[in-house]
């Protein structure tokens, strides 16, 4: 089996990659992140490459514990730094190397590969994460019956239209790859596909 590790890299560094080469007002763009732009997207999955442990412990206390409070404070605030430090951020080695608390490998992958996908599907461009890293992705996602998010998959058959992907039965649900993790993470996509929330 592959180390999911590996795939963490290569997602962030396409990311960094797209983003570079994209024009500035990309940035500004909405993510599928509700109430995220691009840029408080990138700023929440690199706090790892910027932040000590003790750093992380203090933003947590000054959030009353809620780590969903510390991540848009976070996001909001880091995200009007220069793009030049975000994007040498996303290249990070220790961004590359950080698993999040109790999630492993599987989750470092899950969250890079989501959030990814929360800016290039938000900017209909293709995903920066490797196919295998998306599918390992979905597979995780699906294992849990779209628990992880709250998504109710039930009487929903999957189909990738990019790779060939399926899973479950009933009513078919086709996208590409991408679209599918993004679907199945909670997202509404830019077309207004949405998944029930059990």
């Amino acid at each position: 089996m592959t180390d999911l590790q590996s795939w963490v890299a290569p997602t962030y560094e396409g990311l960094a990659d797209l983003l570079a080469s994209a024009p500035d007002e990309a940035w500004d763009t909405q993510s599928l992140c509700e109430k995220w732009q691009v840029r408080n997207v990138v700023a929440h999955v690199t706090m790892p490459a910027r932040m000590t442990p003790e750093q992380f412990g203090a933003e947590m206390a000054a959030a009353g514990g809620n780590f969903g409070v510390l991540s848009d404070t976070v996001a909001a605030r880091d995200g009007s730094r220069p793009v030049e430090a975000q994007l040498d951020e996303l290249r990070s080695p220790v961004l590359h190397a950080w698993q999040p608390p109790g999630g492993g490998a599987a989750g470092a992958l899950s969250h890079a590969v989501i959030h990814s996908l929360d800016v290039t599907v938000a900017l209909d461009r293709p995903a920066v994460a490797p196919t295998e890293a998306v599918i390992a992705v979905l597979d995780h996602l699906t294992a849990a019956d779209g628990a992880v998010f709250g998504v109710d998959l039930t009487g929903v058959r999957l189909e990738a239209a990019d790779t060939d992907w399926s899973w479950g039965s009933g009513e078919t649900v086709r996208a590409d790859s991408g679209s599918l993790v993004a679907l199945v993470s909670g997202r509404t996509l830019p077309d207004g596909r949405a998944l029930p929330r059990g």
